[in-house]
């Protein structure tokens, strides 16, 4: 497969599950607003957090952090690279470069999604019923996914897009457990509270593991939500969960053998997805939830960043590799190459 076809479908799967992710905070967070008396501020810029664009949010509105700025930049805002307008977008230019290797239900409704949030682009949905229309993104998403699923052959194209697709989960689940033990409780003395369990029954939302936890744990208790959201083995957006199966679509894009790595992105990923798979809760708890889960961010980054080299970035020809002499052309097959990487 080219390089460059490999790069389109990796990120056009990531930026779907980013707009997805990035309408499931805001809707849990709309929700949450009903039952919580408490400053605007300090509910909504935990949401800029979680996506890491605070710079940026800072930078174009300051210190307003009202509802109306960030809904503004999180869904609308043309000028941030993470705004659902903007993934949405990139997903779209991304499936346009490959539709031959993915099926045109694909395209279609990649192409309908960017029409849609192109026409709602002046807030007016989100104003008058935000719950629909943050519905109707997320539907959108889900059946991406599902058309991925069951009209792709299970090739290494499919391979590309599911391992985008649980990579940026994986990131994205972490950053919202995260956020939540710095940034969402006002004060430590709600801890334990009926405040409390609400923003923790939030956080399960926002993942939409609410009901999954329910049928595995009789109440809602920190330790247990964040072991089932970080560590669960079963639970498809836990980080175990994503880390194991994205390290499946990458063997199966590489064909390195069991118990073995081929390159940098394996070595990487296996290490990662071994430390969580060895790791436990009261261990994590006890030398530091925030320490671990954004140890654990940074080389998600990094394993990203060792696939690009791996398999997609072109490599310059070294001086040193190219021979003094002239080739034979005796025997040539008249062959040609287009020049494009591959992979």
């Amino acid at each position: 497969m080219l390089s460059r076809v490999a790069n389109s479908i990796f990120w056009m799967a990531r930026y779907v599950e980013r707009a997805e992710n990035v309408a499931r905070f805001i809707d849990v967070n709309l929700h949450l607003m009903l039952d919580l008396d408490i400053e605007s501020a300090s509910q909504w810029r935990p949401l800029v957090h979680t996506t890491g664009d605070e710079e940026a949010f800072i930078e174009r509105y300051g210190e307003d952090w009202s509802q109306d700025a960030v809904l503004r930049f999180l869904v609308f805002d043309t000028t941030n690279p993470n705004s659902i307008v903007s993934c949405v977008r990139a997903a779209r230019e991304n499936a346009r470069a490959v539709r031959q290797s993915i099926s045109s239900e694909m395209w279609e409704l990649a192409n309908r999604f960017h029409l849609m949030m192109r026409h709602a682009g002046g807030g007016d949905r989100l104003v008058e019923n935000p719950h629909d229309f943050l519905t109707e993104i997320k539907m959108a998403s889900h059946l991406f996914v599902g058309l991925t699923e069951t009209t792709m052959s299970h090739n290494e194209a499919w391979n590309w897009a599911r391992m985008g697709r649980l990579i940026e989960r994986a990131e994205k689940t972490s950053r919202i457990v995260d956020v939540k033990y710095y940034f969402v409780l006002p004060n430590v003395e709600y801890v334990g509270m009926p405040y409390d369990n609400l923003h923790w029954a939030a956080l399960l939302k926002s993942a939409t593991a609410y009901e999954m936890y329910r049928k595995r744990y009789r109440r809602i208790a920190p330790e247990w939500v964040a072991e089932f959201l970080i560590l669960d083995r079963d639970f498809p957006r836990s980080v175990r969960h994503c880390l194991v199966k994205a390290e499946e679509s990458l063997r199966a894009i590489s064909g390195s053998p069991p118990g073995a790595y081929l390159n940098t992105a394996e070595l990487r990923l296996g290490r990662l997805r071994s430390d969580f798979e060895f790791a436990r809760i009261n261990d994590v708890i006890s030398g530091g939830l925030h320490e671990f889960l954004d140890d654990a961010q940074s080389r998600i980054n990094k394993v990203g960043d060792a696939i690009f080299d791996t398999f997609i970035a072109a490599r310059p020809i070294e001086p040193d590799a190219v021979p003094d002499v002239e080739p034979d052309v005796s025997d040539n097959d008249n062959s040609t190459h287009s020049g494009a990487s591959t992979i």
